[in-house]
């Protein structure tokens, strides 16, 4: 459906913003947060030619956080894409739920900073896990929200296909959820039990309805 057709369809329903503006403005949000996270990328300036390699070595935990966070706000990127791709009209409480994802994302350079700087307490570990769980959680709110107003969905949207991104965003809520209490064990096997999503997603990939919408 073309985004005219779409914002016609939103104000004839009545609904408080179109999609294709929600969207512009999620992905302003992202963008945003990414650029913050490179920013805390840095070498002091000054240092002598000899210092520069500790420096530097110095900067891989930031540079380390800035990749892990890339990819995650990646993954959410385009799992709210997903959503949002798929309707003609949002209510309120998509409106909200949207909205708190947004204020999430905008704040995830600070875990990302806790990570960098603390990345081996177990207090760090957690914080960043529950961040990226309730991020995920709100997205998988948003999925079960469209699945069960189909109102809200473009006509021929299959069932399967919103099924699948409501399992999709319970295995990233279960992976991060699950790494806080093993925090109390170690933090890095807190951090390494997260790479466990990536096996879970692909495997996800394979049912039914796991294909992508066309952008």
């Amino acid at each position: 459906m073309s985004a005219a057709r779409r914002e016609r369809g939103a104000e004839d329903a009545g609904t408080v913003v179109s999609p294709e503006r929600l969207l512009t403005f999620g992905d302003a949000v992202f963008a945003i947060a990414i650029t913050l996270l490179a920013l805390d990328i840095n070498v002091p300036d000054g240092l002598p030619d000899a210092d520069l390699g500790g420096a530097l070595n110095d900067a891989l935990a930031d540079v380390s956080a800035f990749l892990l966070s890339f990819v995650v706000i990646g993954a959410l990127w385009l799992a709210q894409y997903a959503v949002l791709s798929r309707i003609v009209r949002i209510d309120m409480c998509l409106l909200y739920l949207y909205l708190a994802l947004l204020a999430l994302i905008a704040g995830l350079p600070f875990p990302t900073r806790l990570i960098s700087e603390y990345g081996d307490t177990a207090l760090a570990t957690a914080v960043y896990a529950g961040a990226i769980a309730l991020a995920s959680g709100l997205i998988t709110a948003m999925s079960l929200r469209i699945l069960l107003r189909p109102t809200l969905v473009e006509p021929g949207v299959p069932r399967a296909s919103l099924s699948h991104s409501v399992r999709e965003g319970l295995v990233m809520v279960v992976v991060f959820a699950v790494s806080i209490p093993l925090t109390l064990v170690s933090a890095r096997v807190a951090q390494l039990w997260w790479l466990a999503a990536v096996p879970l997603r692909v495997w996800l990939g394979r049912w039914p309805g796991a294909a992508r919408p066309s952008a």
